[in-house]
């Protein structure tokens, strides 16, 4: 590259550097930080099925809540929406593709006021080949709803933890 644009690029990456001035880290602080105290005082209620299990327990997990009730501040409501679709069907209506699909409603409720803070959705899905062995395919089935839990969680926490960070 010749020296002046080199120079050019170098000025304007050093200018919008420079614009990111009000960015700081949400998890600041570590353990001890504004989120992660937040964080740590939204409860979990119960959500009903084996994928609700797996995603209560993977909120609770990146919360550390405990899902206990003691000295919460917030409830998040969850409700799930869970779907396995055929797809790649052949002519002789066997399917050779499946797609499971998590989705999830939740609502962060303050539990002073009763008001809902948020009102959002989260939302995953996987493909599945499906082969000749049955026990593949269950296993690769509950796989993709272990993984689907799991991303469902973490899209929730990444929502409620900049919804926390602001001022209320």
């Amino acid at each position: 590259m010749p020296p002046l644009p080199r120079l050019l690029a170098s000025v304007l990456l050093t200018a919008m550097l420079a614009g990111c001035g009000g960015l700081s880290p949400m998890y600041a602080g570590g353990g001890n930080g504004t989120v992660a105290r937040a964080l740590s005082g939204v409860e979990v209620p119960s959500i009903q099925g084996q994928s609700g299990w797996l995603v209560r327990n993977a909120l609770v997990d990146r919360l550390g809540a405990g899902g206990g009730k003691d000295g919460a501040r917030y409830r998040l409501d969850v409700r799930l929406d869970e779907r396995l679709q055929g797809l790649g069907i052949l002519s002789d209506d066997t399917v050779t593709r499946e797609r499971r699909t998590l989705r999830a409603r939740f609502q962060l409720v303050d539990l002073a006021s009763g008001d809902v803070v948020l009102d959002a959705t989260a939302g995953a899905d996987a493909g599945l080949d499906v082969v000749s062995s049955e026990y593949a395919v269950i296993a690769a089935e509950q796989t993709a709803l272990e993984n689907l839990s799991r991303e469902v969680a973490d899209q929730i926490v990444t929502r409620v933890a900049v919804k926390l960070r602001k001022p209320q």
